[in-house]
């Protein structure tokens, strides 16, 4: 592991499940997939959430996912979460795939499965993005990226999406218009914001924007990539405080159960006084007591 420490993963019968979170185009960048080794090496199970129908992924009804819906990512890591009970599990977003994990962090609030969460490069303003000119060759590639899944599915689209306007589109918002909101733009963000319910989010979250962009090369051929080793070292600084924390309460629940003096049960069930023959003595309450107790 880099920075002097061992890795989250190490020496641990129950190691941690990191999810990655791709561009909503799909597919793997170069950097996610450094991501993906540096995580392996220190011991994570890592796990890729493919949006629907990108990077070859079955298109098993016929619909597709609006930008800030993560009912997709809920289900997934519903499932992970099933598998492994046990394992703390992390999730990394890059670029507009930042659209469902704060979705999904917000819409579930304390109810998410996750221990902590990281974004690089993250889509904050998901209306500004679509509608903020972007640079030519970012455009036109996650355009194409678009129309080629689209084109994909299609024949088994088209009675429920405006795939040919979506396909004759020349920006990513005309492209996300014609799928999802033909008539109300304002509402479509209305619902699809990615920090709309940031408020919610109770889970430690860490947001990377600099120059170092998963989306452009390096500057300089000399320079290197930082943002995975900042992410797994911060995944590793919440895991030792949450397990800190956790020492810590049940050190003071001890404490305090130590700290409780003993006393004299007194509202507990009493075996009833031998009766004679004449007289059953239950209607007397002198020959039978019994109190409810109710304890913490």
């Amino acid at each position: 592991a880099r920075l002097g420490r061992k890795g989250l993963g190490c020496f641990t019968q129950t190691p941690p499940v990191l999810l990655l979170i791709p561009q909503s185009r799909g597919g793997m960048t170069p950097h996610l997939k450094l991501l993906s080794q540096e995580a392996i090496l220190q011991g994570f199970y890592v796990v890729v959430f493919h949006h629907r129908g990108t990077a070859g992924s079955p298109l098993s009804t016929a619909r597709l996912m609006e930008f800030g819906d993560p009912s997709d990512l809920e289900e997934a890591v519903a499932y992970i979460h099933s598998r492994r009970p046990s394992s703390m599990l992390f999730a990394v977003s890059e670029g507009s795939g930042s659209g469902v994990l704060f979705s999904y962090l917000g819409e579930c609030g304390s109810g998410s499965h996750l221990t902590a969460a990281a974004a690089i490069s993250p889509v904050l303003l998901g209306q500004l993005w679509f509608e903020t000119l972007m640079p030519p060759i970012y455009r036109w590639g996650a355009l194409f990226h678009r129309k080629q899944q689209l084109s994909r599915y299609g024949n088994s689209l088209k009675g429920v999406l405006d795939v040919d306007r979506a396909l004759s589109s020349s920006s990513l918002r005309e492209f996300e218009e014609a799928l999802f909101c033909t008539s109300d733009w304002e509402g479509y963000w209305g619902r699809n914001e990615p920090l709309r319910d940031a408020d919610e989010v109770v889970v430690p979250v860490l947001c990377i924007c600099s120059r170092d962009d998963p989306i452009l090369p390096p500057r300089r051929e000399d320079e290197k990539r930082w943002s995975h080793i900042l992410v797994l070292e911060y995944f590793r600084v919440v895991a030792d405080f949450l397990k800190y924390e956790e020492r810590s309460q049940s050190v003071q629940r001890r404490t305090e159960t130590m700290a409780v003096p003993h006393r004299r049960r007194i509202n507990v069930m009493r075996r009833p006084k031998a009766q004679s023959s004449q007289h059953s003595g239950v209607d007397d309450p002198e020959n039978f007591t019994w109190k409810r107790s109710y304890t913490r």
